[in-house]
Parts: C-alpha cells; sequence; structure tokens
C-alpha cells in the first residue's frame, strides 16, 4: 500500500484528474494511498474495527460518487477527511456505539477549558496487578463510559479529533465544517460536561 507522502502534488493531482474521469485504476491509486490515515481517523471515533471497516467502504464509495465535485483546491485528504468524519458521526447516530475513551479518566476543567490529569500520579504508585486496583479500574472506566454516552455526537466527534487525533482547532473546525470558535465551544461543553457528570460519581 503506498504512502500518501510517496505521491508528488503532481502526481496526485494527475490521479485525482484521471479519477474524475472515471479512472477506477486511479482512483484505486488514490484509496489506496489514503486508506490507513482515513481508517485511523474513523476508528479512533468509533472504538470498533469492524464498525470502521464497514464506514470506510461507505466513505470511499462517497468519495467515489463525488470526485467530480472535487476541483483540486486543496489537498485531497482535506476533502476526504470531512467527509470520514461526517459518516463516522452518522454511524455513531444511528447505531449508538459509544466510546469507550478517549480522554483521560476524571478529566478536570481548567480556567482556559484545558483538561488535566488527576489519574497518573496516584496510578504509578499502585501495582498494575493489584486486584483491588483492577476492579477500580473496571467501575471508574464503566462510569466514565456513562458519562461519555450521555455527550452529543457534535460533542465526542470534536473530543476525539482533538484528543486522539491530536488536530488543531483549525484542522477540526475544516473537518466538520463548523467555525473555530464553535470547536472551542463544544469541546469546552464536552469537557465540563464530562467533569460534572463524573463529579457526580460517588
Amino acid at each position: 500500500m503506498p504512502d500518501p507522502a510517496e505521491l508528488t502534488p503532481e502526481a496526485e493531482r494527475a490521479l485525482v484528474q484521471r479519477a474524475r474521469d472515471g479512472d477506477e485504476e486511479a482512483f484505486g491509486t488514490l484509496m489506496r494511498g489514503h486508506y490507513e490515515p482515513v481508517f485511523r481517523l474513523v476508528v479512533s471515533m468509533l472504538r470498533d474495527e469492524h464498525s470502521a471497516r464497514d464506514v470506510c467502504q461507505e466513505i470511499w464509495l462517497t468519495v467515489w460518487k463525488h470526485i467530480g465535485t472535487f476541483r483540486g483546491e486543496a489537498k485531497f485528504s482535506t476533502w476526504v477527511h470531512p467527509i470520514a468524519t461526517r459518516r463516522a458521526i452518522d454511524h455513531l447516530r444511528s447505531r449508538k456505539r459509544w466510546f469507550s475513551r478517549f480522554i483521560p479518566f476524571a478529566s478536570e476543567v481548567g480556567e482556559d477549558g484545558g483538561n488535566t490529569d488527576r489519574v497518573s500520579a496516584a496510578s504509578e504508585a499502585v501495582e498494575p496487578d493489584d486486584p483491588r486496583q483492577q476492579l477500580e479500574r473496571g467501575e471508574s472506566n464503566a462510569r466514565f463510559e456513562q458519562a461519555i454516552a450521555s455527550l452529543p455526537p457534535k460533542h465526542r466527534a470534536v473530543l476525539a479529533l482533538r484528543e486522539i487525533q491530536h488536530l488543531s482547532y483549525d484542522e477540526i473546525a475544516a473537518n466538520l465544517g463548523i467555525a473555530r470558535g464553535t470547536v472551542m465551544s463544544r469541546l469546552f461543553h464536552a469537557r465540563r460536561h464530562l467533569a460534572q457528570k463524573l463529579g457526580e460519581q460517588p
């Protein structure tokens, strides 16, 4: 499978043009070159490899169907990733599949809307095979998953893109087709919501 980095901008533009003209072989080359980055994005949102593979098939069918609308004014990946993000969000909404985790458990919201990890220091002091720690971790994960389930899909999407994909606010905005300020607002409210939900737990 070719690495997207191995395709020069000129070579990629030529492949895109051929694909727009109906060349399935050229489209196949594009798909193979960009499949893994798209898959990593989708699986980071769905947390389910099998579902991610299914969604990726839908994504590439959509890309093939609409590639004629791609004008080449941006990178091919910049055009494909928002399609992938929307498909993943649609899947979450329709199948009710929740993230098992994507930010450190028991995150706190700082004054700037950022999160701080309260667990790492304490966890280092306990042996990883301690049965009590395993039980507590299982209970914590269950509470965290319940808190995640209460988030709207649009908030989970922003968190996944930020905390797993490590995208910038501008990149998230481009992926979701929203304003940068909206990204910041959703991220802040999602983190605050989780902190409040987890704070309510005994």
